[in-house]
């Protein structure tokens, strides 16, 4: 199976959409066999799915992400697990080993307003469908 990860600085990236690098795992049923980082080349929020199709994705694992973006990751036929943090290594080995924490009605409703340097979705209450900011 090959999995996917949101990526930055050895982390789960926090805002699907703007994601520069993918960690991207070869695995068979409990262990990684490889791994290797993949640069997006600016590919943007409605390109990403189709960038993670191409490259044979089967799994996401994520923070934030936006509601489009799990259509069109549905549409590609990748399973998402949004509203993960910490290490990217460490998430891929909680999900083979059957227990990962994660969100499942994580969504980033906020693209109509302005973000400063840093923002990441999972510091203002994008964490829960519904959330108000």
């Amino acid at each position: 199976m090959k999995i996917a990860v949101t990526y930055d600085n050895g982390e789960v990236f926090q805002h699907f959409g703007h994601s520069e690098q993918f960690k991207i795992y070869e695995t068979d049923s409990n262990s990684i066999l490889s791994s290797q980082v993949v640069d997006t080349n600016g590919s943007g929020h409605g390109a990403l799915a189709g960038f993670l199709k191409d490259h044979g994705i089967e799994v996401l694992i994520c923070g934030g992400i936006g509601g489009g973006a799990r259509t069109a990751l549905a549409e590609a036929g990748i399973t998402l697990y949004p509203g993960t943090k910490g290490s990217a290594d460490e998430q891929v080995k909680a999900l083979l080993a059957g227990n990962l924490n994660y969100q499942p009605d994580t969504v980033c409703e906020h693209h109509d307003h302005a973000h400063g340097a840093g923002h990441t979705c999972g510091e203002h209450g994008c964490k829960d469908h519904g959330a108000a900011h």
